[in-house]
């Protein structure tokens, strides 16, 4: 995902994070989907697929590229792994009227727009976990692109 990115993320650069579920094959299947968008750019700069608990939060931290880790601002919502994950020194915690997440949220109603297969209740969906991984990723080298 890095080559759609651009460059480098400037000093105190903001990331707004949000998590969002979709599932595979039957919704018993759940999968969420944890999302970090920098708000200059709008363009996503991590993700990561997985359970809602703190292993796939520190995926998402892992993945997030070092120019933002380093000095970034980190805005989300209350979830607790979050707070055990993210540094505390940089990390805020809001509630979604304070409107530092809107970004993301909105990031994830355009997902959900724009793919079948991650709307609620749908007719669409995955059947296996690498072509839900796929689509996701296709679909954010597509939308970094436009941000370009």
């Amino acid at each position: 995902m890095e080559q759609t990115l651009a460059p480098a993320a400037t000093k105190e650069e903001i990331l707004e994070l949000d998590e969002l579920w979709s599932f595979v094959y039957e919704k018993q299947r759940k999968r969420w989907i944890w999302l970090a968008l920098c708000r200059r750019t709008r363009q996503v700069v991590a993700y990561a697929i997985g359970n809602r608990g703190e292993e796939t939060c520190g995926k998402l931290w892992e993945r997030i590229p070092e120019s933002y880790r380093a000095e970034g601002l980190f805005y989300s919502d209350f979830w607790e792994s979050y707070q055990k994950v993210f540094p505390e020194d940089r990390h805020r915690a809001v509630g979604k009227e304070s409107g530092q997440t809107s970004h993301v949220e909105r990031w994830n109603c355009t997902l959900r727009q724009r793919l079948g297969r991650f709307v609620r209740k749908t007719l669409s969906f995955s059947k296996s976990e690498e072509m839900h991984e796929v689509c996701l990723v296709l679909f954010l080298h597509y939308y970094n692109r436009l941000c370009l």
